[in-house]
């Protein structure tokens, strides 16, 4: 009889603790999916970020916007020679500073010894838009006038004999990109700390004023330039010493110049459009972005946060979602998960009355009774924990290895301080914005050891929230409560 009993009483513990690490396992399994989830899009984020923007640092200083003149309209002007053959052709390179906007390049030194800024470096960034073609001379035909025939504008008569041209017109290719002024003494903050070079080489520290190039990838195979060729830039000619690839996807970046000669080329001398600022703390950003603000005027800091705000579409929708949902999702299941061990476990405790009131009685203090329930509490609670674990890599291994695909969207960059990029820091500018405003990302689910750590904490709270509530509902039992259940 008593066999029977031990059998029955085994197979109902077991069966509680299993209900127990399940429930702690699903809990677990959550939180672990949605924070790899979540450290994913944020990986997506950043390589968005790079990708749009070419932001590879903590921040980004760029002159504040101000309102464009009422004279000025902002387009483009080309000058050519009327008493020139009109049929040759003719080239005209307009070179103007990213969105008309400049700093001068002592304010690198003033950024740079700001509290928390561990390194400054300044870059200017142009756009150059060059005009190829000719005009066709049209031919002049002598005509006699009539009686009230319109010569003249306005419907007015025309003179006797008066030549007119006929056939006359122009044929023009205008061809936009982009130049970064690189300072080559540090490149591993600026526009091309986010690309390698993956043919030829990159500048040098004594190459400040050479007249040397480096050139992304996409605009040397659209142009047909590699490493050796020369690049003709508004009359000035600069050897091509290399080929970058960005990071990820295209680089906002079209040519990389020494800084001076970019200066020079631009007609900007001392001059910068964007200082990028690394942060001697990543967790000081939003400290070292306020005092940088507060102590020098006249300028915009951008940080990634802020860029992030410009990015819609899927990715940041299910940011948002993994962010707030799955993160209340995930507390709520843990609290329900606790809930349920708390209870299951007081609940087998009860019906351990026997068992504990004749420990007890053999001289067991309700300490070591309380120990007891405890230690099996956190056993369970380890067990869901291991059981969690794998469900948690299970889920994000499967989050991976289908890699749904994203889609984000560049918003409005006004509130960034500037068109095309970090405070106008993204080279591209506009016309780059325009055109490369999309992107696709495979989301990835990352599971890292902190997230581990995570895990095993939580399944050890659990096992102790359990046996807390359990060993009270034990250490309360007397002897005589194991008598009558004898009886």
């Amino acid at each position: 009889m008593f066999g029977i009993y031990l059998k029955r009483e085994l197979s109902r513990r077991k069966k509680a603790a299993l209900v127990i690490a399940m429930g702690l396992a699903l809990g677990i399994a959550l939180v672990i999916t949605v924070n790899s989830v979540s450290a994913g899009m944020q990986q997506a984020q950043e390589k968005v970020l790079k990708s749009l923007y070419g932001l590879g640092t903590d921040m980004t200083v760029t002159k504040a916007q101000t309102a464009p003149s009422s004279n000025s309209s902002g387009r483009p002007k080309f000058d050519f020679d009327a008493k020139s053959d009109s049929s040759k052709t003719q080239s005209s390179d307009r070179v103007m500073t990213q969105g008309g906007q400049s700093l001068k390049s002592s304010l690198v030194t003033e950024v740079a010894t700001q509290k928390g800024v561990a390194s400054a470096v300044g870059a200017l960034s142009l756009n150059v838009t060059k005009v190829d073609g000719s005009f066709t001379q049209g031919k002049a035909k002598s005509t006699t006038s009539g009686s009230g025939q319109q010569g003249g504008p306005g419907g007015q008569g025309g003179s006797t004999g008066a030549p007119q041209v006929q056939g006359g017109g122009a044929s023009f290719d205008v061809n936009s990109y982009s130049v970064a002024g690189v300072d080559v003494t540090h490149q591993d903050l600026g526009p091309l700390a986010t690309s390698k070079i993956t043919t030829g080489r990159t500048f040098t520290a004594a190459q400040t004023s050479a007249k040397v190039a480096v050139l992304s990838k996409s605009y040397a195979k659209e142009n047909k330039y590699k490493v050796g060729s020369t690049l003709k830039i508004s009359g000035k000619k600069y050897k091509v010493i290399g080929i970058a690839t960005p990071d990820s996807s295209e680089s906002t970046t079209d040519i990389y110049l020494p800084l001076k000669q970019a200066q020079t080329l631009g007609d900007a001398k001392n001059k910068v459009t964007t200082i990028y600022v690394k942060a001697t703390d990543s967790k000081q950003i939003a400290t070292v972005k306020t005092t940088i603000q507060k102590n020098i005027s006249g300028t915009t800091v951008t940080t990634s946060a802020d860029l992030a705000d410009t990015v819609s579409g899927s990715l940041s929708t299910a940011s948002n979602l993994a962010t707030s949902v799955g993160k209340w999702l995930s507390i709520a299941v843990l609290i329900a998960a606790f809930l349920v061990a708390a209870l299951l476990t007081s609940s087998a405790v009860s019906r351990r009355v026997r068992e504990f009131g004749t420990l007890k009685a053999l001289g067991w203090p309700s300490r070591k009774v309380t120990r007891q329930v405890v230690g099996e509490s956190i056993v369970n609670g380890l067990l869901g924990g291991v059981l969690g674990i794998g469900l948690g890599l299970a889920a994000a291994y499967t989050v991976t290895a289908i890699s749904p695909k994203l889609t984000a969207e560049l918003g409005s960059t006004g509130s960034t301080g500037g068109p095309g990029g970090p405070g106008g820091g993204g080279p591209g500018g506009q016309a780059a914005s325009a055109a490369k405003n999309t992107i696709d990302i495979a989301l990835t689910a990352p599971v890292s050891v902190t997230t581990i750590a995570l895990a095993v904490g939580l399944a050890v709270t659990g096992g102790l929230i359990a046996g807390a509530m359990g060993g009270w509902r034990a250490s309360r039992m007397r002897p005589a409560d194991a008598l009558r259940s004898v009886s």
